[in-house]
């Protein structure tokens, strides 16, 4: 099954449980593109990579504060397991649940 899609998901942050919507859009070279909209607003994925159905990319986070964000995940069937590593807080938790037409 493809990684491509639209996952719900949350992250465990050291703010609380933040939801947000990822869009995962494999371009066929190994890469993809995308982005999280959410509760701390919209951020670009950057630098994706797709290797079989794991996924790691980066992003730009502006609020509440500045910081760069190193995202992986695996996903298996319709979900999604990763980590985000941020910063100076480590690493947080990251569940998703593609959403079905």
């Amino acid at each position: 099954m493809s990684v491509a899609g639209t996952y719900d998901c949350v992250t465990n942050t050291p703010l609380g449980r933040k939801k947000g919507v990822l869009t995962v859009t494999p371009s066929g070279d190994g890469q993809f593109t995308g982005n999280i909209t959410g509760d701390l607003g919209t951020m670009d994925i950057k630098d994706g990579r797709v290797d079989g159905q794991a996924l790691k990319w980066s992003m730009r986070m502006t609020s509440p504060m500045p910081m760069n964000l190193d995202c992986k995940a695996t996903v298996t069937g319709d979900a999604l397991t990763g980590t985000i590593k941020a910063g100076m807080f480590g690493s947080m938790e990251l569940i998703g649940t593609r959403q079905t037409a």
